[in-house]
């Protein structure tokens, strides 16, 4: 496993991340003895940091990744997120990260995961209505408790990560960053870079577009079928490019969403790559990409095919995308 230190203040953790969102899906497809030892067989592989969040399965996922790591021997990494509200159903409610709601948060994730201390503490959205400095201010004096380690946000733009930064040190910031998704090239990461603060890279494969197998009449069981790029003309257009990138895996010896990973693994020493599994067979292929080295050659050409804006459509509906960095 290669390793990396997350921001310039953080600890040692492994480049690929996992991402254990999908394990608490819809209650009629979860497998929790796979997504336990799915868990378990990658921090067996070297993989560190695990990503999981108080909102995903209303709880059921914390709950998935404490069981996971009780009485193992492998040293995780917990990253968590609070602040999304569903209803039972799974409907978006919004997002609450009032100082109050934060503390509250952070008690329940405590308990859910069996630990004494979050590592990575980190609100999954900002509410516009809430300053910035107040929800910080909350995690900084969660720190000085010595309930979170580190501080982290997801989702920001350049502007509100420096006003966060200004109240406590940011970490890392977890955001979307793939072939198809590259708009923090142009101010966002040039920030985070000045200030220190480590990429945690999610949506490797652009909701699955990238990963090539993919077709105007395929859908997605989940919630990444809700992306208007994977909708109508958008997906036509986006398809034309994927394969492009077919066929350049073809050359380079992979597949097609090995290749998007591995391109994210060549952004920079501070780009961890989230990769989301619940299932063990998948972890072999994910650690492989590791090893891929893309010549200058084929980084030049997949820069120019996947250049900013050349993928269609937005990447979540409106009423996320008004709380997503943009």
């Amino acid at each position: 496993m290669k390793m990396m230190q997350l921001g310039a203040d953080g600890p040692e953790v492994s480049k690929l991340g996992l991402g254990c969102m999908r394990m608490s899906g819809p209650v009629a497809s979860r497998d929790d003895a796979e997504s336990v030892a799915t868990i378990r067989a990658a921090l067996d592989a070297g993989v560190t940091f695990l990503d999981a969040g108080d909102y995903y399965g209303a709880g059921h996922n914390e709950m998935l990744v404490g069981q996971a790591i009780k009485d193992s021997g492998e040293k995780a990494f917990l990253s968590v997120k609070f602040g999304g509200m569903r209803s039972a159903s799974g409907a978006f409610l919004g997002i609450d990260v009032r100082p109050a709601a934060v503390k509250n948060f952070a008690a329940y994730s405590l308990q859910r995961l069996g630990v004494d201390v979050i590592d990575l503490y980190q609100p999954g959205r900002l509410d516009p209505d809430v300053p910035v400095e107040d929800t910080v201010g909350a995690v900084a004096g969660l720190i000085a408790e010595g309930k979170v380690r580190y501080l982290g946000l997801s989702e920001v733009n350049a502007q509100q990560l420096r006003a966060a930064h200004d109240v406590h040190p940011v970490t890392a910031l977890e955001i979307e960053y793939s072939l198809a998704t590259r708009f923090i090239e142009p101010e966002i990461l040039p920030t985070a870079r000045e200030l220190g603060i480590g990429i945690v890279a999610y949506g490797i494969t652009g909701h699955g577009l990238l990963t090539g197998a993919l077709t105007t009449k395929s859908a997605l069981g989940d919630q990444r079928g809700e992306s208007p790029r994977l909708q109508g003309d958008n997906l036509i257009r986006n398809l034309e490019k994927v394969d492009v990138l077919r066929e350049i895996a073809g050359r380079t010896g992979c597949s097609p969403a090995q290749l998007a990973l591995a391109w994210v693994l060549a952004r920079g020493q501070d780009v961890l790559a989230l990769v989301g599994m619940s299932r063990r067979a998948r972890i072999a292929e994910n650690l492989q990409e590791l090893d891929i080295v893309l010549t200058e050659e084929t980084l030049a050409e997949l820069d120019t095919v996947f250049a900013l804006g050349a993928i269609a459509g937005d990447r979540y509906p409106a009423e996320v995308m008004r709380l997503s960095a943009q």
